[in-house]
């Protein structure tokens, strides 16, 4: 059986490093620093599951954030999960994007170490 992809997507951060917590739960971890990368590697990789951040984006027209641009690739996925990170305080504009797409699980600042656990354990219970 193959390890399962974690691309994990850290464009702001602020929250501790959840790599080894990613490792010790059997996932293979890749990293990116930008929405734009991680559209850009979704061309070459398949993850089981993408761990990215909203970043709510006033100045946009006709999106809330670039996780938006993201999860139109992500659609071509078959069974990929996404966990997205968010404010409490873009809710209402997350809520905008969990109306159009597919989001497994949200987590609101700030991050629990064990929250992250059991949602990475109810993905492993659908991947394997």
């Amino acid at each position: 059986m193959s390890v399962p992809l974690l691309l994990s997507i850290v464009e702001i951060g602020g929250y501790p490093d959840f790599s080894p917590l990613y490792t010790a739960k059997g996932f293979e971890i890749e990293r990116v620093e930008s929405m734009r990368k991680a559209t850009k590697r979704l061309k070459k990789i398949q993850p089981a599951i993408i761990v990215a951040e909203f970043n709510f984006q006033s100045d946009f027209r006709d999106r809330t954030s670039t996780l938006e641009t993201l999860m139109a690739t992500v659609q071509r996925i078959p069974d990929c999960k996404v966990i997205v990170f968010y404010e409490k305080e873009q809710l209402t504009q997350l809520q905008r994007l969990l109306d159009v797409f597919d989001i497994f699980a949200t987590v609101s600042f700030p991050i629990d170490e064990c929250v992250i656990g059991e949602v990475l354990d109810r993905v492993l219970e659908q991947v394997v």
